[in-house]
């Protein structure tokens, strides 16, 4: 085909997208141009919509062909080679090849004091939907943030009936949290598994 013709994929915003999938126990392969699964006990085939998904956790008894590690880099499409339900993990792919032209913008943005102002007020703004205050450092809109966030939980639990006794909770002793906070902790912990998603996505690996 002329390459006058040729469109190339223009991949899925990652804000649009379905946070994860997990698969196991089946092939992963391009069918008719289209990602699919093909289960190895009965043969069934389950399409995914890959370039919609930011992430793909393959887990254990998973095999994937060359062609579907191909298309899911075109698409932006994250691969993760994880244990089972996620708790480890192997191996991640590198989606969108090794460009590093939104982590050097990025970096640009952290490493500028008056840029990373911009984008923390800026986050502010989107999140409580009003301008943050002015002359305020990054510490001080953190601890504005905080209590704002602090006064939520209050009366949310207000709202729906939950006893709330604060945000309270120790990473190792799991149990020792009630219902509320074991909640948010596993919230919290799936928030950072997309956002870690994210940043591998439009990250290139470095080596060495």
């Amino acid at each position: 085909m002329p390459s006058s013709h040729f469109i190339p994929l223009k991949p899925v915003p990652i804000k649009d997208r379905v946070s994860m999938i997990f698969v196991y126990y089946g092939q992963i392969d391009v069918k008719d141009g289209a990602f699919v699964v093909v289960d190895d006990v009965n043969g069934e085939r389950k399409h995914i919509p890959v370039g919609s998904v930011a992430c793909i956790m393959l887990e254990p008894g998973t095999r994937i062909s060359h062609a579907a590690v191909k298309l899911a880099a075109v698409t932006g499409t994250l691969l993760i080679w994880v244990r089972e339900a996620g708790v480890r993990l192997y191996s991640s792919g590198q989606p969108g090849g090794a460009r590093s032209d939104k982590l050097l913008y990025q970096s640009k943005l952290a490493l500028d004091g008056e840029l990373r102002l911009k984008v923390v007020r800026r986050m502010f703004e989107i999140r409580f939907g009003e301008k943050p205050p002015e002359r305020r450092s990054i510490d001080q809109l953190r601890g504005i943030e905080g209590s704002r966030v602090k006064k939520m939980y209050e009366l949310l639990a207000k709202q729906y009936g939950v006893s709330w006794k604060g945000r309270r909770y120790d990473p190792k002793q799991w149990e020792a949290g009630d219902l509320p906070n074991k909640c948010l902790s596993a919230a919290t912990s799936c928030l950072y598994g997309v956002t870690e998603a994210a940043i591998l996505a439009c990250s290139p690996r470095m080596w060495g």
